[in-house]
């Protein structure tokens, strides 16, 4: 099949980052079609030949295991091709159709990696080159908006030029390996749908720390925050993940419909909930790997005022009948104690103890996103048999915490495919499945948009030093309900 892939912003952090990367691995996996042409647009003067270089002098900073010798390099290289362009300018949009016209490919993939404030104006103009033809496919990176009515207002836009089926909202949380096991996990087995309700589950918390500051994005987060940035789409899609109903078929609406059920259902935000039930932070200065690192308002390009929080914790519920009563935790935040994206499924207790065991050691499933990637189910075992006390058989045995642990890298080596690189090769084969659709993103931001009035007005975020799991009001959050976060158990 063949295909180009235009990339703008082909200069830029995320291209180099995550895509290139992505995409050379689907090239030494075989996987990328051979016919295939990865177009770099930016505003950088370069030659195809200079541009092969830039992309090269990148892939030094790529993890060993990942980074192209140069021999492979060099085969790769041969699909990079670089067009200058000014993003603004309807002559520029020329000149790239006259370029995608010399091969007439049977799939062109427009990847918009550039500020969220220009998708429309890229998308407008794509449309009036006449370059929105039915083999035309837009790739969006989120934030898509900055509230609900701006997520409209690109919607809309994009709408009138496009079909919905030829846009892909990318959301890389759903593309990781372990995701993609939840739903196997969830969908292709009959073990734990049985369980899998508010009879048997006490809470599900979700977690994606990060121990990075904002590192050289300052300026945009400065403008995001945490809420914006992780809760109002990664989050979120996690929890819909997590409490969907089985879907009637693997085909992409049928999954993306019952997603939207998902968010329809979650209880709306009131100002008692709103002071309960959400905790935001800005972290201060604290220590890192060992040394100490700034405060959040002493990071480049951040206002010295900023109130833009880096950490938030929220409580919700499913109003639905599968789900009635179980709270659900979603915790994020940078600059953290560690690097860890996890989903928690904790278990009732048993509802007559005929075992001692450890207080607060009910079961629990844990799906590792990151940087461990696999599957955990932490059970009881009998620690030691033929018990006595007094010289006599002690009928009540004594529990122990067990823990069977699958680790996916262990397990499929290098069978394993990276979020981008399974994300990028849907879109060219125009996979759909693991792609946000509009109602999803709008019912999405429908939800999140009470914390952000609320937040307008009200002290500020908490402080948290560098280096910690955040603010304490986070910990009383959960406590109210008899419950602890998974490091604090």
């Amino acid at each position: 099949m063949s295909f180009d892939l235009v990339l703008f912003g082909g200069t830029g952090d995320l291209a180099w980052r995550k895509l290139m990367p992505a995409l050379f691995q689907a090239f030494r996996h075989g996987s990328l079609p051979k016919d295939g042409r990865i177009v770099g647009v930016a505003r950088d003067n370069l030659s195809d030949d200079q541009y092969r270089e830039l992309i090269q002098s990148r892939f030094n900073a790529v993890e060993g295991a990942k980074r192209p010798s140069p021999e492979e390099f060099e085969k790769f290289a041969s699909m990079l091709h670089y067009l200058r362009m000014d993003l603004s300018k309807p002559d520029d949009y020329a000149r790239l159709s006259d370029l995608l016209k010399q091969r007439d490919a049977e799939t062109v993939v427009m990847y918009v990696a550039t500020a969220p404030g220009l998708f429309t104006q890229v998308v407008e103009q794509i449309a009036a080159a006449g370059l929105n033809g039915a083999r035309t496919r837009i790739v969006l990176e989120k934030p898509l908006g900055h509230d609900l009515a701006s997520n409209r207002a690109i919607n809309a836009a994009v709408g009138k030029v496009l079909e919905e089926k030829q846009v892909f909202r990318i959301d890389h949380y759903l593309g990781k390996p372990s995701v993609q096991n939840l739903f196997a996990m969830r969908f292709g087995n009959a073990l734990f749908e049985p369980i899998w309700r508010r009879e048997h589950i006490a809470n599900i918390q979700i977690t994606i720390a990060e121990d990075l500051g904002v590192e050289k994005r300052g300026a945009f987060y400065d403008q995001t925050g945490a809420l914006r940035d992780m809760v109002q789409n990664h989050a979120l899609q996690l929890l819909c993940a997590i409490g969907m109903e089985p879907p009637i078929n693997s085909h992409a609406d049928a999954i993306r419909d019952e997603k939207l059920k998902v968010l329809r259902a979650l209880k709306p935000w009131t100002p008692e909930t709103l002071g309960l039930h959400t905790v935001r932070g800005q972290y201060t200065a604290g220590t890192a790997y060992g040394e100490r690192v700034p405060g959040y308002r002493d990071e480049p390009g951040v206002d010295r005022e900023s109130r833009t929080e880096t950490f938030v914790a929220l409580r919700t519920e499913i109003a639905n009948w599968r789900w009635a009563g179980v709270p659900f935790y979603i915790r994020t935040g940078k600059r953290l104690a560690s690097r860890d994206a996890r989903i928690e499924v904790n278990f009732r207790p048993t509802p007559h103890a005929i075992f001692r065991a450890p207080a607060g050691s009910a079961n629990k499933f844990v799906i590792n996103l990151q940087p461990k990637d696999g599957l955990e189910l932490h059970m009881l075992a009998q620690a030691q048999d033929n018990r006595r006390s007094n010289g006599r058989q002690d009928s009540a045995a004594q529990l122990a915490p067990v823990q069977l642990d699958l680790d996916f890298d262990k397990r499929f080596g290098s069978e394993r495919v990276g979020a981008y690189e399974r994300l990028l090769l849907d879109v060219i084969d125009g996979r759909l499945n693991l792609f946000v659709r509009s109602d999803e993103q709008e019912e999405a931001w429908r939800w999140v948009e009470p914390l952000i009035d609320s937040w307008a007005s009200d002290g500020g975020p908490r402080p948290y030093a560098a280096g910690t799991w955040g603010p304490s009001a986070s910990s009383a959050m959960i406590a109210r309900d008899g419950f602890s976060w998974g490091e604090e158990q």
